[in-house]
């Protein structure tokens, strides 16, 4: 079958025919001011999804991300924090990639930053000047959107209508209030490039379109980001890039569908704003790794703790059936009807993932080849429980579900625990039930050193 893809320019599924069968994907990166939130990982749990099942398919993947590490965001947290913008941007960057790590999400090829690329951004920028689509006006350089006479074409709009929609008055500089902005002029005390219009900065859209053409060329084959980016940041990236190469930018725009915290939308204010980080202090990995990849990925998604209670049992059955291979595997039976199953649950799950990567439907097949391995694993032969095996594994790590807590990871939490109940036998004066915990733990090699808080080390 052939692969269908929602492309957001066109509103309609179109068969996916990249330019070769190296499929070269974009995805708009994070912008590291903060910690990573459950929006960052649903979004890209869901583009990891799509692309291991490309490479299931056959396809080679090259995926360039973005880190940007100069905007406005991120010079008001520097005056905040009054640090260097491009050092919180490490810490921050860092970070989330130690909690996308933790859910399986594979890295991307290269992650590009702003700082990096600033003398690329200004090649850009003065092409687009030289070409009459830019302009420079008290140190800043804008883009002229009536410029270009498809701007609006992804959001399917009019540009009467969305100069109509944009409050005027808000930048004196501009010839038009709709005309964006690909070179700000810094302000006292912010970080800044010389540039041939003073010092500044590079705005926000245009460092995407600069950095993805440099390493996937163009036009892209694919170019990803949650729907609330499509308008204007996609818009803009889409304008300034076709003006920029005369061609088309990309063929297939990608979006992930809005989320919504208990009905509301996920903010500090409202008390509702899940870090990744935190989210990872409650639960396996992988648990909010298969909530996410149930979810389709351009539907709304609204999280609940009572859905990730449901994931994790769903993950439970998943992983029962996966022992309940291998043991099967040790005194394998004769022929069932098993080898029926796996055919039939690996066109349906294909079918599914084909028709534009819907993990719903390609999960209710996984389930049922998890149904079917209960039922009748015990009974089937050796070469029915290999191909049972081979498509349970191929589709759980299209999922990328399948990865086991490591033996030293659960050794770390175990011990903890076990720190935990010491502690609350010290608080409550239980002090022969702390010593004996204390004199157990070293009989096995465990030296616990008490101190404002218990820390152990392994004994030589």
């Amino acid at each position: 079958m052939t692969i269908r893809v929602y492309n957001t320019l066109h509103r309609k599924k179109e068969e996916f025919a990249p330019r070769d069968k190296k499929v070269r994907i974009y995805v708009c990166g994070l912008t590291p001011q903060d910690y990573a939130h459950l929006g960052h990982a649903k979004t890209y749990v869901a583009f990891d999804v799509i692309m291991r099942y490309l490479e299931y398919r056959g396809y080679e993947i090259f995926h360039v991300q973005n880190v940007t590490d100069v905007e406005d965001k991120l010079i008001d947290k520097s005056k905040e924090l009054q640090k260097n913008p491009l050092e919180i941007a490490e810490f921050f960057f860092k970070d989330a990639l130690e909690g996308f790590d933790a859910l399986n999400i594979k890295r991307a090829d290269l992650y590009p930053k702003v700082s990096d690329h600033v003398e690329d951004i200004i090649n850009f920028i003065s092409k687009l000047i030289e070409k009459g689509y830019a302009y420079e006006s008290g140190g800043n350089v804008y883009f002229d959107v009536e410029k270009f006479k498809d701007y609006g074409k992804l959001s399917h709009q009019s540009i009467k209508n969305i100069i109509a929609g944009v409050r005027v008055g808000i930048d004196e500089n501009k010839k038009k209030s709709v005309d964006f902005a690909l070179w700000k002029k810094a302000k006292e005390g912010e970080i800044f490039w010389e540039s041939p219009w003073g010092k500044g900065r590079p705005g926000w859209h245009t460092e995407c379109s600069v950095m993805s053409t440099k390493y996937l060329g163009i036009p892209l084959d694919i170019h990803g980001g949650a729907i609330e980016l499509a308008f204007p940041h996609h818009e803009n990236e889409i304008a300034q890039s076709e003006a920029y190469y005369d061609k088309k930018f990309v063929k297939y725009w990608l979006h992930t569908g809005v989320l919504t915290v208990d009905g509301e939308k996920m903010s500090k204010s409202l008390g509702n704003f899940i870090t990744v980080k935190d989210l990872l202090k409650k639960y396996n990995p992988m648990v909010i790794r298969l909530y996410l990849a149930s979810i389709y990925y351009r539907s709304r998604m609204d999280f609940s703790e009572e859905t990730l209670e449901s994931a994790k049992s769903s993950l439970e059955r998943i992983y029962n059936a996966k022992g309940k291979l291998d043991e099967s595997l040790k005194n394998p039976g004769k022929e069932n009807d098993l080898e029926n199953a796996i055919k039939k649950v690996k066109k349906s799950f294909e079918a599914a993932m084909d028709d534009d990567f819907n993990t719903p439907k390609a999960l209710a097949a996984y389930f049922d080849l998890v149904k079917e391995i209960n039922k009748s694993a015990e009974s089937a032969s050796e070469a029915q429980l290999l191909k049972a095996k081979k498509l349970f594994e191929d589709i759980g790590n299209v999922f990328g579900i399948l990865v086991e807590e490591k033996k030293e990871d659960l050794e770390e939490k175990l011990i903890q625990f076990i720190i935990d109940l010491r502690e609350e036998a010290r608080k409550k004066k239980d002090f022969e039930t702390s010593d004996k915990i204390r004199a157990k733990l070293k009989e096995i090699g465990i030296i616990l050193e008490d101190g404002e808080k218990t820390t152990w080390k392994k004994s030589l």
